[in-house]
């Protein structure tokens, strides 16, 4: 059974603030140029069994969680951050301890002709 169906929340880990330089976008300047990215994380997942014996290996190395996101952003180029979005939740889900990921991509240098702060997405995946 899950903890959400025993009445329990899963515990959380969280990464804010990933960045990378990508060359995502649909315009051609946006593909030779590059901008910078950001990605927060939020990874679901029961950490009691890695708390009991203090074991690196029963939850998931968000060091190496991050160095994966960071490769994904710096590496081939999608047109949508929606499909961005989706490859780093699929990465993020291939860790055995993580049940549900959510992903927020920023795109604070979005080509849009009038004043704004940022662009995101988020996007929530779980295992099936």
């Amino acid at each position: 059974m899950s903890d959400r169906t025993q009445g329990r929340s899963p515990d959380r880990i969280t990464l804010r603030g990933l960045r990378a330089r990508g060359h995502h976008g649909v315009f051609p300047e946006e593909r030779r140029d590059g901008q910078e990215f950001a990605v927060d994380l939020v990874l679901s997942l029961d950490t009691r069994p890695a708390a009991a014996g203090d074991d690196l290996a029963r939850t998931v190395h968000y060091g190496v969680v991050s160095e994966e996101v960071v490769g994904i952003v710096a590496g081939e180029p999608v047109d949508l951050i929606e499909t961005l979005a989706q490859r780093i939740a699929d990465q993020c889900l291939k860790h055995e301890a993580v049940q549900e990921v959510e992903v927020t991509v920023h795109k604070p240098d979005a080509p849009i002709t009038v004043p704004f702060d940022d662009v995101t997405i988020t996007i929530t995946r779980s295992r099936a």
